[in-house]
């Protein structure tokens, strides 16, 4: 019983004194808030960041989900006060000022309901010995009698104060704060938009980033290696017609040079244009195409495939590669032996997860490692958050390595 009666009481009773402790510092800044905040940005900038802070503590007390955080305070100079009245964050984060107004009762009540007992055996014990300076329930104790009789009625009470009254206290303070500085819809909606937007941003930064690699690795491939084989083929059929009265035998063996050299370009050309977008997809389909992947893979691959629906092509694309880089990432670098690709439709997503037990530590970097790893993952990543898509990499050191994407297909 005592033991459920702490439980419940101790958490409200430290949630109580911090409370106090917190109040007193807010009480003892209001001065100089009130007189100066309006000049000095970063006071309200610390108002709106003190109400986040209440709104977590009172959601972790009473043990739900956290609820998204007010907006930080509108950006604004010294002295603008048209923006500081506008902000919403702020006018809303005022409510902290009345949590002075009821810190002293929640400070007696948390100190009745944790000192209670301890106080009342102390005096029941030690009165005869200081004899009129021992109280209970605020009574000084001059008797056996009344340290009998008081002592055990300010166990019940202190115990009664620790188990349900510092709990409802505490509960309904909590509430309070989550519902006193909760952001509205509207804000919340805002919030959501701009989040939303940076996130649209930094993808968009990103694809048109791979966007220009691609086009310029697309042109490289195009100049050194299609361009040039033209360029010699059209010189052969040039000396060949020059040389065809004169000397037949000469023509014919450039002719044949000739022909070689525009069926190696169709190659290169074909090469070129399978990394835009692989033929296969249009021959097999997704599925197919990544069953044809895993077939080719040095290492062991079991694949799973689920029901894939109607996917768009951009959206194959993305799959198509993220698979073959995977493969070729794990075939590298890993030192697996064995991996295991999933690729399913999950409303309107397809998700696509590759996990092989190799040696981990695989990280999305910018540049190359040491070991030549994480630059493709990065390509990778900017290819799938070009069609607004989701790339999640866990790697630990030791392994298993999992990346999971998701594509939308809406």
């Amino acid at each position: 019983m005592l033991t459920k009666i702490w439980a419940r009481g101790g958490p409200a009773s430290g949630y109580l004194f911090i409370r106090y402790l917190k109040a007193v510092v807010l009480l003892a800044a209001l001065p100089v808030s009130l007189m100066f905040a309006w000049m000095i940005p970063a006071a309200t900038e610390g108002l709106v960041r003190l109400a986040n802070s209440e709104r977590y503590r009172a959601t972790s007390y009473l043990g739900l989900p956290q609820d998204p955080p007010l907006l930080p305070a509108a950006p604004r100079r010294s002295g603008d006060v048209v923006t500081l009245f506008h902000d919403r964050s702020f006018k809303r984060s005022l409510w902290l000022l009345l949590g002075p107004l009821v810190m002293i009762p929640e400070l007696l009540i948390a100190v009745i309901a944790v000192t209670g007992v301890p106080s009342a055996l102390l005096s029941m014990a030690l009165w005869k010995v200081e004899s009129g300076n021992a109280s209970l329930m605020g009574v000084d104790i001059n008797s056996w009698f009344e340290a009998l009789t008081l002592g055990p009625l300010q166990v019940v009470v202190s115990l009664a104060f620790l188990g349900w009254v510092a709990p409802a206290v505490a509960r309904g303070h909590a509430q309070a704060v989550r519902r006193l500085l909760a952001p509205t819809a509207a804000e919340l909606d805002t919030a959501r938009l701009q989040q939303r937007v940076e996130e649209l941003t930094k993808s968009r930064a990103g694809a048109v980033d791979s966007h220009g690699a691609e086009l310029r690795r697309i042109e490289r491939d195009l100049h050194d290696g299609t361009q040039a084989q033209l360029v010699s083929l059209a010189m052969r059929i040039g000396i060949a017609k020059q040389t065809m009265a004169d000397d037949p035998e000469k023509a014919a063996k450039l002719l044949d040079d000739a022909r070689d050299g525009a069926e190696q370009a169709m190659n290169e050309l074909r090469g070129v244009l399978r990394t835009m977008y692989p033929p296969i997809l249009a021959d097999r389909g997704l599925a197919g195409a990544v069953s044809a992947l895993c077939a080719r893979c040095p290492l062991p691959v079991e694949l799973r495939l689920g029901e894939l629906g109607q996917v768009p092509a951009p959206v194959e694309a993305a799959a198509y590669f993220v698979v073959a880089e995977s493969l070729t990432n794990v075939t590298k670098h890993s030192a697996a032996g064995h991996v295991d690709v999933l690729m399913e439709r999950r409303g309107s997503e397809l998700y696509l997860a590759i996990t092989d037990d190799g040696i981990g530590g695989a990280r999305i970097n910018e540049q190359s490692d040491l070991l030549g790893r994480g630059s493709g993952l990065h390509g990778m990543l900017h290819r799938v958050q070009a069609i607004d898509g989701q790339m999640e990499l866990e790697s630990p050191i030791g392994g298993p390595t999992t990346l999971e994407v998701m594509l939308p297909c809406g």
